[in-house]
């Protein structure tokens, strides 16, 4: 009996978790250094280090490499995470444009990248609200 045709995950085709690092470090570095992201960058901690780990675990568990942000967020999502925080219609655009320069930064081949950044782009519009979760 031949082996089963093993399915290249879109972790492997993005580059894996050397790609994804690149992406999530040059993403921060966007909100820190460019004024286009103010708003968004007001959103977040000064020390950004815990949500370079975060974001790299979920993207990695999200393109279908290692689970291990799911293990360390039990019963969590990346919705209910950012439940906390009122996210606007601005602050998720500029999420969403401060990724997709990442992506495109990041050297991976473009139709991947496109379509990586087209998802993203999407859950980031899902999770506007102006108010806090129970706020």
């Amino acid at each position: 009996m031949a082996d089963a045709a093993v399915r290249e995950t879109p972790f492997d085709m993005v580059g894996g978790a050397a790609t994804v690092r690149t992406i999530v470090d040059r993403f921060y570095d966007l909100m820190d250094e460019q004024p286009a992201y103010a708003e968004l960058r007001a959103l977040h901690a000064s020390d950004l280090a815990p949500m370079r780990t975060s974001l790299a675990g979920f993207l990695t568990a999200w393109l279908g490499g290692p689970r291990d942000w799911f293990a360390d967020n039990p019963g969590k999502c990346v919705m209910s995470v950012h439940g906390r925080i009122a996210v606007t219609a601005a602050t998720a655009r500029q999420w969403a444009d401060a990724m997709r320069q990442a992506i495109a930064d990041s050297g991976m081949a473009s139709d991947i990248g496109t379509r990586m950044a087209d998802a993203l782009d999407g859950m980031a519009q899902a999770m506007i609200r102006t108010q806090p979760v129970g706020g």
